[in-house]
């Protein structure tokens, strides 16, 4: 079920955490694990187009709190299965890989937090298998029922939303990053994130997660496999939910975030006016404190 990755240089940065692979609903994941699993389990999961690694700041003080760490490279990404064809990729799936890998760690439910599309799972999860979450963590990325409404009225937020559909196109995606060496992925981070929040060195371990065979693929067949998407039994959340959310993010208009409380039957709101999409990066310790008390609330 799990085995220990020989690629250690990846989390030798963390001295709690270690790389392993894990089998979970027939794909191989890539996870980062930390803490003790005796303590009570938080699962972060990444949105795109980042990695495992965007999280990376958030394990210690997760550990040092007194939880059980799994971060996964979501399916398609960095070191974890890509299969091919866009159906793989539908929100179903991708959330059953997590309620399998909460499953794995011998537990029946978990802390669950996402950003971007890491929420969006979050959410679905919640939605889909509502006795798998203990409590949930949203960063920027509005209840799936919020997102619909607001694309079809809100011409600002269909203007924002282009991508998706540039997305949508086979194979011209990406042919065009590989062309211009990922750089457009580079500016939406680097231009849509706060001065200097992504270094030299966080976004070479991008470019190289970019760089793996089918990735680049897999990464896009996440936009592509939405025409698929079936929707969860419920609309309503039971799990104690907090959104976070920075007020300056490119791609979605912050009303989505308020808006999504009323689908939460427990819920709160922190929303940061000085914050953007990338609000997991610019403000660390105060999204991490948000977010550990909430868990321990």
């Amino acid at each position: 079920m799990i085995s220990v990755s020989n690629e250690t240089a990846t989390v030798s940065h963390l001295s709690s955490a270690e790389a392993t692979f894990w089998e979970v609903n027939g794909v191989t994941l890539h996870v980062v694990e930390a803490g003790n699993p005796e303590d009570p389990l938080v699962v972060l999961l990444h949105g795109f187009p980042e990695c495992w690694y965007g999280w990376s700041e958030y394990v210690e003080p997760f550990v040092d709190a007194g939880y059980r760490v799994l971060v996964p490279d979501q399916r398609g990404y960095n070191r974890s299965d890509k299969p091919e064809g866009v159906r793989s990729y539908r929100l179903q799936s991708l959330s059953k890989d997590i309620v399998s890998l909460i499953g794995s760690e011998g537990c029946t439910n978990a802390h669950l937090i996402g950003h971007d599309w890491g929420a969006a799972v979050a959410w679905d999860v919640a939605l889909r298998h509502p006795e798998a979450v203990d409590r949930l963590g949203i960063l920027n990325v509005p209840h799936p029922s919020v997102f619909r409404r607001t694309i079809l009225r809100s011409p600002t937020q269909l203007r924002k939303s282009w991508y998706m559909f540039y997305f949508q196109l086979p194979r011209l995606p990406e042919w065009v990053l590989k062309r211009l060496a990922f750089e457009p992925l580079v500016d939406v981070m680097r231009d849509g994130a706060n001065p200097g929040t992504f270094d030299d060195e966080r976004l070479r371990r991008y470019r190289e997660a970019w760089s793996r065979p089918g990735a680049l693929t897999a990464m896009l067949n996440w936009y592509r496999a939405v025409r698929h998407y079936e929707a969860p039994p419920r609309e309503s959340v039971r799990a104690p939910t907090r959104i976070v959310w920075g007020e300056h993010d490119d791609a979605l208009v912050p009303e989505m975030a308020s808006a999504s409380l009323r689908y939460c039957e427990t819920g709160d709101r922190h929303q940061y006016a000085d914050a953007t999409h990338w609000l997991t990066h610019e403000h660390p310790d105060r999204v991490s404190e948000a977010l550990l008390e909430h868990l321990e609330s």
